[in-house]
């Protein structure tokens, strides 16, 4: 009975995204070069927050003043639901959307909801970063494990998964409703993580029992998350998207990148099916791809540089997510369904805040 009532609360959650997709948009800002009057509207829906995305918007349009961008932030569930809507022609469409919900973004190319684009900067971008000229990796971010400097003593920071098994086994009291994570069915982000754990390694069993045995919390939100461990709500958090942590300095925060292996994410650019500014969306890719846009896109902590940390000596522990039909595999409604029934009985319903 519990399962069935889960699974019910899952497909209610969907069936409401895709009867109002705009329920989650989060955020809008427009961009206008000084002094222009911009003659045609770029519309972005992306799940970066504008704060962090907002230089790269900025130079886009004073580099092409006779351009708007009418930027949208939206969470990464309700963006797919939108997207979809869009391209089954019950939304209107976006002239480019962005997510860190790579999976959800292959869906949607894989349904025939993207435009082709090509150019020299997308012919230049390694074949795990693009798919079938419709969709492209723009941004290079890890998924990292953060903790309390203040509560949780260098030689106990998990610098590896079986040291964070460990840690929760021999000090379960001590990290008792103290380790946080994203929730993986409010999260397409956190879900992804998550799945790709499950694929690549074998600690994956061992820390779903090790969360249940520290009443662990799932949360939506990487700012909830990070601001938590900072704050010392969480001592812990694990599978945190780094270039979050990086945008804003933190009193109490170390960073970890397991030495296990580190996934990274680059975050997929898509010119949707029926945009109405195609050509200017492809000029946007252009822009993010050239040497200005990727280093606006680095110093906005979008694009991590291997050579700039401690991750220089671990390259061997990279795991890239690909762009590319294997992540389909992640979009198997049955598949999904049983993933998140096991997630959700690990985790239990009071621990999902």
């Amino acid at each position: 009975m519990r399962s069935l009532l889960r699974l019910w609360r899952m497909s209610l959650m969907v069936l409401c995204l895709i009867a109002n997709p705009a329920m989650s948009q989060e955020a809008s800002q427009r961009f206008i070069a000084k002094d222009a009057t911009p003659s045609t509207v770029l519309l972005v829906r992306s799940t970066t927050d504008i704060s962090i995305f907002a230089p790269a918007l900025a130079a886009f349009v004073a580099a092409n003043p006779s351009v708007e961008i009418a930027y949208e932030q939206w969470g990464s569930n309700a963006l797919y639901a939108n997207s979809l809507g869009a391209c089954e022609g019950t939304a209107t469409p976006a002239d480019v959307v962005i997510s860190s919900g790579v999976h959800q973004m292959v869906d949607l190319v894989n349904r025939a909801c993207a435009s082709a684009y090509q150019s020299e900067f997308t012919a230049q971008l390694p074949a795990a970063r693009r798919w079938r000229d419709e969709l492209w990796g723009i941004t290079r971010e890890a998924a990292v494990i953060i903790y309390n400097t203040d509560l949780v003593s260098a030689e106990d920071a998990p610098r590896t998964r079986f040291a964070l098994l460990d840690l929760m086994r021999r000090s379960s009291a001590d990290f008792m409703g103290k380790i946080a994570t994203y929730d993986v069915e409010a999260s397409g982000l956190g879900f992804l993580f998550a799945f790709m754990d499950s694929q690549e390694a074998t600690t994956f069993g061992g820390l779903l029992e090790g969360f249940a045995r520290v009443d662990a919390v799932a949360t939506c939100c990487s700012a909830e998350i990070i601001e938590g461990v900072d704050s010392g709500r969480y001592k812990i958090a694990y599978n945190v998207l780094g270039s979050y942590v990086d945008t804003v300095p933190h009193a109490n925060l170390g960073v970890i990148y397991p030495e296990d292996y580190t996934l990274f994410l680059s975050r997929a650019f898509m010119i949707p099916k029926g945009a109405h500014q195609g050509a200017t969306a492809g000029g946007f890719l252009d822009f993010l791809l050239s040497p200005r846009g990727r280093a606006l896109l680095s110093q906005s902590t979008l694009i991590h540089d291997s050579n700039s940390d401690e991750t220089a000596a671990n390259e061997s522990a990279t795991r890239y997510i690909p762009i590319g039909p294997t992540l389909l595999v992640a979009m198997d409604r049955h598949r999904r369904a049983r993933f998140i029934e096991k997630w959700r009985d690990s985790f239990g319903v009071d621990a999902v805040k």
